[in-house]
């Protein structure tokens, strides 16, 4: 089934008319297959308007919301991105063609091998997965330009300042188990940080050290 069409609907009336008007990044969205990051049978709906489950409790996000958390980033190309919760991948593929390295986390084996499948699939090689407690960052590959959190968290994680290059963008959602605010954090150097709220929005918890406890999410 040709999806190219649907593609370009999502682009056009989801993107575009709520106003991102990034070109790499509606390029990006234009030319990612959404559909290979969900089971076989939600095909149908992948380019609908909002988001869908993939197993193991956790969802991909509506497209706007991934469009809007890539568009806070400001990216330019050249930066090392630091992603939270690989989850289907979908994320991740934008991110990849929007910045010159992806470090992606996932706590979840299965979910994280399933992405790196269909990220070979399409050839996309600029992404490093591990499975790892994602509150707690990459430290070993830290500074990075951006941070990307693909989970709500109860409060920001220290980590994530700490690994945030001066100039780099975090964007997360923060709040309460079930609504949080989308925040961007700006580090301005010498351990000062610039924090926007940008908008309401809803994700599954961040489960780990410095996020919600396994026990929440059960």
């Amino acid at each position: 089934m040709d999806y190219s069409v649907a593609r370009r609907r999502m682009v056009q009336q989801q993107i575009i008319a709520r106003g991102i008007n990034d070109s790499r990044l509606i390029d990006a969205m234009n030319q990612v297959p959404r559909h290979f990051f969900v089971d076989e049978g939600l095909r149908g709906h992948a380019y609908a308007d909002g988001s869908l489950p993939i197993g193991h409790k956790q969802t991909i996000s509506q497209p706007y919301m991934v469009a809007a958390m890539s568009a806070a980033l400001e990216l330019q190309g050249q930066e090392r991105i630091l992603e939270i919760g690989t989850g289907s991948g979908y994320q991740t593929a934008i991110l990849a063609m929007l910045a010159k390295r992806v470090y992606s986390i996932e706590r979840i084996p299965a979910l994280a091998a399933r992405a790196r499948k269909v990220l070979d699939q399409l050839h996309i090689s600029n992404v490093n997965i591990k499975i790892a407690d994602g509150t707690l960052g990459w430290k070993d590959q830290a500074p990075f330009d951006g941070i990307l959190v693909a989970a709500g968290a109860p409060d920001v994680p220290h980590e994530y300042l700490a690994q945030l290059a001066v100039g780099g963008k975090l964007v997360l959602p923060v709040g309460g188990f079930n609504q949080q605010s989308l925040i961007r954090i700006t580090h301005l150097g010498e351990d000062q940080f610039r924090r926007e709220e940008l908008m309401g929005c809803r994700f599954v918890p961040l489960i780990g050290e410095a996020g919600w406890a396994e026990t929440d999410n059960a």
